[in-house]
């Protein structure tokens, strides 16, 4: 999000440079600089100890690929409770080790999502509304599963290829 006025006050932002962070859109009335805002979010690949991934399909995201368990931080909750509150309410797991992999910028959204890999004891799934679909995809199988590319595809890739060469 790009402010063009204050959230505090509605003044009109100008531009003051600040530091080396350039030109800032900023308050002169609340003396404050406004930084262009983005979503945290995560995204997990959830794993179990058969050598399967989870898989979802959900809809509203994606009618031909599927997808990760993902979701939006909520204010005051960690990155890594949002990882185990998401899991549990999409697919009704129970995570028992938590490994975070890296972030993937997601521009089109402007989001920035957290990856992590979710190991869980594979157990039957229970769908949240959000969820049409999930299944246990052998790692052998799973990139093909999911948009080439994607930050879902990039993020179960660097878990097989963990898993791989442990």
């Amino acid at each position: 999000m790009h402010f063009i006025y204050c959230p505090h006050c509605g003044t009109k932002l100008i531009g003051k440079e600040i530091g080396d962070e350039g030109v800032i859109p900023y308050c002169d009335n609340c003396k404050v600089p406004l930084w262009d805002m983005f979503t945290t979010s995560i995204i997990a690949a959830v794993v179990n100890e058969c050598g399967e991934v989870a898989l979802l399909r959900q809809d509203y995201v994606s009618t031909t690929s599927f997808v990760c368990v993902a979701g939006i931080m909520k204010p005051g909750e960690s990155a890594e409770e949002t990882v185990i509150r998401e899991i549990k309410e999409e697919i009704g797991q129970d995570v028992e080790e938590l490994q975070y992999i890296r972030s993937f910028p997601y521009l089109k959204k402007e989001m920035l999502m957290l990856g992590y890999k979710a190991s869980v004891k594979k157990k039957e799934f229970k769908l949240s509304c959000e969820v049409d679909s999930v299944e246990w995809v052998k790692y052998e199988d799973a990139l093909s599963k999911l948009r080439e590319g994607s930050i879902a595809w990039q993020l179960v890739k660097t878990v097989i290829e963990e898993a791989v060469y442990k």
